[in-house]
């Protein structure tokens, strides 16, 4: 297994190794052990996976507010996603820049977003799973969200098209109207 810094401060790019041969393949999605000899520790509660039938679905930018904010490790099982984390934490020298990537079957790549950090992902394809893990457990109380293509975030999402959004992610706020209570401490 690899992890990968990227320019966020937390936000980590996991890729499993991979063992195939000529009956398929194996990979170990996650372990804990492995994890803290990367200096991570947690403890995943939840698992959560959703579907999208239309290439250009976008679910996002969402956050869980303290005190059951979560750490998410995301992954997509089927077709292909570009992931996407907004640092959100007020006072941090990123605040409101956003890392992406492409997630997908085939590359079999995960990204972990920790607490502290919007998360999106709009699909590049057809027919899309996507699953992942949460160390807190889901708190509509605490269910917050921002703009997907607020204008003081800039993400260039890779599809030029009118996305396919939830009502909820339709209304939500801009970025300086948000609900935030992430601050950050180095």
């Amino acid at each position: 297994m690899k992890i990968k810094e990227t320019l966020l401060q937390g936000v980590l790019v996991v890729e499993p190794a991979v063992f195939g041969d000529h009956r398929g393949w194996f990979m170990e999605t996650y372990s804990g052990a492995k994890f803290k000899e990367h200096g991570i520790d947690m403890d995943f509660v939840q698992d959560n996976q959703s579907y999208s039938a239309t290439k250009g679905t976008l679910r996002g930018l969402h956050y869980q507010l303290h005190p059951k904010a979560q750490t998410k490790l995301v992954r997509c099982t089927r077709g292909a996603i570009f992931d996407v984390a907004v640092d959100i934490r007020k006072g941090s020298p990123t605040y409101s820049k956003w890392f992406g990537i492409e997630l997908s079957a085939e590359n079999k790549k995960q990204l972990l977003i920790p607490k502290g950090f919007a998360h999106g992902f709009m699909t590049l394809t057809e027919d899309v799973e996507v699953q992942y893990k949460c160390d807190e457990l889901y708190a509509p109380e605490c269910d917050g969200g921002i703009l997907w293509n607020d204008p003081s975030i800039g993400i260039e999402w890779p599809i030029h098209v009118t996305p396919v959004l939830s009502a909820k992610d339709e209304k939500a706020p801009l970025l300086k109207e948000a609900n935030l209570n992430f601050f950050y401490n180095n």
